[in-house]
């Protein structure tokens, strides 16, 4: 693991030392890279909405389409 440096002003150094003593954290390294973690996750799930935004529609959302995905997603539970 390579290190990196980072200069924050004295009131974020305060913070994230009060959320790795709040939250749990070892160290103020293991809080910042679950914050780049969450990011990274957001950008992706943000890719996902544009790229399903911008596809054509498939079908209707309506009663059935539901019943469907809920019967699916009790099945996808116990497997």
């Amino acid at each position: 693991m390579s290190t990196m440096n980072i200069s924050l002003p004295d009131a974020l150094r305060a913070f994230v030392d009060e959320q790795v003593h709040a939250r749990g954290y070892s160290t103020s390294s293991e809080y910042v890279r679950e914050l780049i973690r969450k990011d990274q996750e957001r950008q992706h799930l943000r890719a996902l909405l544009t790229e399903g935004g911008a596809s054509p529609p498939v079908g209707t959302a309506d009663t059935d389409y539901f019943a469907d995905l809920r019967k699916r997603a009790a099945s996808a539970k116990t497997a």
